[in-house]
C-alpha cells in the first residue's frame, strides 16, 4: 500500500524545490557575469593590423581564457597615447575592467612626439584604471634607431619610469623575439605577421598570468 504524504507537506516540499531552481538559475549567469574582465587598450599591435583580427595575439588571448576571463580588445590602428587617453574614462566606466592592459605609444614614438607627452598621457591612464579598482599592465615597444640614441633612451625609459613609480607589471618590449626577424613581420617592417602572434602572446603572458590569478582566474598551467 503506497504511503501518502499529506497536502501541506507535498506543497512545502514542491515549493522548495522550484526555489533552489530558481536559485540555481540566477547563480548561473551571476557566476558568469563575475568573471574577470581585462581591457587591452593598445594601437596597431594589439589590433592585429594587416593580419585576420580572430589571429591577433589578443584574440589568441581571449580563446585562451574562455570561460575564465572576458577580454575587450578597444585597440585602434593608429592609436597615440592621447588618443587613449581620451578615450579610456568611457570605457572603463561601460566595462568595469578588473585588469586593463595598456599598450601604446608606439604611434608617439614614430611621429617624434615629446616623450614627457606621453608619460603623462599614461600616467593618466594609469591613475584612472586604479581609481577605477583595475589593476594595470604595461606592455613597453621600441622604436628604430635612426630616431636617435637621445630620443630612443628617452622614449623606452618612459615605460621603465611609469613601472617604477606606479609598482605596475610590465612587459619591457612586446616585439621582443620578433621585431629583428624578417620572417615575423610584414613588409611594412613595423607590424608582425599572423605567424608573430603566439610570440607576442608569450611575451604577454608571464606577466599576465600572475595578475590574472590575483583575480580568481585558476590556470592550469603558467608559462615563464
Amino acid at each position: 500500500m503506497r504511503k501518502r504524504i499529506p497536502v501541506g507537506r507535498a506543497q512545502g516540499v514542491l515549493t522548495a524545490c522550484l526555489l533552489w531552481t530558481l536559485l540555481v538559475l540566477v547563480a548561473v549567469p551571476a557566476a558568469a557575469a563575475e568573471r574577470p574582465r581585462v581591457l587591452v587598450m593598445g594601437d596597431s599591435l594589439s589590433a592585429a593590423y594587416g593580419i585576420e583580427r580572430e589571429a591577433g595575439w589578443v584574440s589568441l588571448l581571449a580563446r585562451r581564457l574562455e570561460g575564465k576571463a572576458r577580454v575587450i580588445n578597444a585597440s585602434i590602428s593608429g592609436e597615440t597615447s592621447s588618443g587613449g587617453a581620451t578615450r579610456l574614462p568611457a570605457l572603463l566606466e561601460e566595462h568595469a575592467p578588473d585588469l586593463v592592459v595598456l599598450e601604446l605609444g608606439g604611434n608617439d614614438g614614430l611621429r617624434g612626439l615629446p616623450p614627457q607627452q606621453m608619460r603623462a598621457n599614461l600616467a593618466g591612464m594609469i591613475e584612472q584604471s586604479r581609481a577605477a579598482d583595475a589593476e594595470v599592465l604595461l606592455l613597453g615597444i621600441d622604436i628604430p634607431p635612426n630616431y636617435g640614441p637621445a630620443y630612443r633612451d628617452a622614449f623606452t625609459g618612459v615605460y621603465d619610469e611609469l613601472a617604477d613609480r606606479f609598482e605596475v607589471a610590465l612587459v619591457p618590449f612586446l616585439l621582443e623575439g620578433v621585431a629583428l626577424d624578417d620572417s615575423l613581420m610584414q613588409d611594412d617592417g613595423i607590424h608582425p605577421t599572423a605567424a608573430a602572434q603566439p610570440t607576442l602572446l608569450d611575451n604577454v603572458w608571464p606577466a599576465l598570468a600572475p595578475l590574472l590569478e590575483e583575480e580568481g582566474v585558476a590556470l592550469a598551467v603558467r608559462r615563464d
